[in-house]
């Protein structure tokens, strides 16, 4: 599905593999854009499957490319960005 952030699909969850607790989604961002993982209270593994990008965590920002890995806590917020020109592939 598109959304205001980039394209996702769901492939992990209840309904697709009986997953309780737990919910697994591909997403990808084009050259620009953004995705904002928002507080949540629940635990957040972001895992950058495929590209080069930035992620803005406690107010710095980091250069990341494929196999990096952002946990987030409840409550914490992180903002991943595609690199000018890349594009990005999340499991979230």
């Amino acid at each position: 599905m598109k959304t205001a952030q980039g394209e996702a699909t769901e492939i992990l969850n209840g309904q697709l593999a009986g997953a309780k607790n737990v919910t697994g989604i591909l997403h990808w961002l084009k050259s620009g854009e953004k995705f904002d993982a928002a507080a949540s209270n629940k635990h957040q593994l972001i895992y950058l499957m495929e590209g080069k990008g930035r992620v803005r965590l406690n107010g710095q920002d980091y250069d990341v490319a494929k196999g990096a890995g952002v946990y987030l806590g409840p409550s914490e917020t992180a903002t991943i960005q595609a690199q000018d020109g890349a594009t990005l592939k999340l499991f979230i």
